[in-house]
């Protein structure tokens, strides 16, 4: 289904299961396609494209707050009052401005790898930010089939598995019919630096709110987005943050892009939708 929002219509999938509803909110340079390893779970998902990526390319604009802005938009078109919303990278920091700002419309809160302060973002300058994206940036300037897409994402990090299908129809959703990677770069790094240089209002919480996170940050091995040790400091920071979750043996993307990651990401959206 499309719905209207600003500057266009946000394409949002609606995935029937056995749960009361979930909004799921996917990363800064992801789509929908994301939550197709939690939907195999049995939960019943709404998975918009933000604004900028999969079938909602056209659709301009950035930035924290314009994505939470969309996602009332999307409750209000399927005549939702509260649900439980669970966010993954640059998805759980909609997800915190959301139930920040409209904590009426979020039941409870699943933070995936995100949400919260980033130790790396404190040195983290716009230079640095141009050139950690560069890679991105340039990919835009040719097309691609989707086998030379998704070989080169698999090269770059071996935890792809690359005969996985809902792997495959992930990158594929990146790609416009004539090859070219959808999201446009000006939206990406616009994004990406409102998540960087922006303040998270996690403080503000006041809903219950689960977080999980990863053992590596990209690849094995890779140091975390966020240690054990920081994980537990927002723990006793926040009274609506229940116990936070460890995901070990997998990255940033493999919360929730593997099988073993969504498993556990499945379970404690479970458990926050009692």
């Amino acid at each position: 289904m499309f719905v209207p929002v600003d500057g266009g219509d946000l394409a949002v999938e609606i995935h029937d299961g056995d749960t009361p509803p979930v909004l799921a909110i996917h990363g800064v340079s992801g789509s929908r396609k994301l939550w197709n390893w939690v939907a195999a779970h049995r939960f019943s998902l709404i998975a918009p494209d933000l604004r900028g990526r999969g079938d909602s390319f056209e659709v301009p604009g950035a930035g924290i707050g314009q994505h939470a802005d969309d996602m009332v938009r999307v409750l209000d078109a399927l005549d939702l009052q509260t649900v439980t919303v669970c966010g993954m990278s640059m998805g759980a920091y909609v997800a915190v401005d959301l139930a920040v700002r409209h904590p009426d419309r979020v039941r409870s809160l699943v933070l995936v790898d995100g949400g919260f302060p980033m130790p790396a973002h404190a040195q983290m300058t716009e230079e640095l930010l141009s050139a950690a994206f560069a890679p991105q940036v340039a990919a835009r300037e040719r097309t691609w089939t989707v086998d030379e897409y998704l070989a080169v994402q698999a090269a770059a990090n071996p935890l792809i598995d690359a005969t996985d299908p809902l792997v495959r129809d992930y990158f594929a959703h990146d790609l416009t019919a004539d090859g070219h990677l959808r999201l446009p770069a000006d939206t990406l790094i616009a994004d990406a630096t409102d998540v960087i240089f922006g303040k998270s209002r996690w403080r503000e919480l006041t809903v219950p709110a689960w977080f999980l996170h990863a053992e590596w940050s990209t690849g094995p091995d890779s140091p975390p987005a966020y240690t054990v040790e920081q994980a537990r400091e927002f723990r006793a920071a926040l009274p609506v943050l229940r116990e936070p979750v460890l995901i070990n043996e997998v990255d940033h993307g493999g919360t929730v892009m593997t099988r073993a990651g969504a498993a556990v990401t499945a379970e404690v959206l479970a458990e926050a939708l009692k």
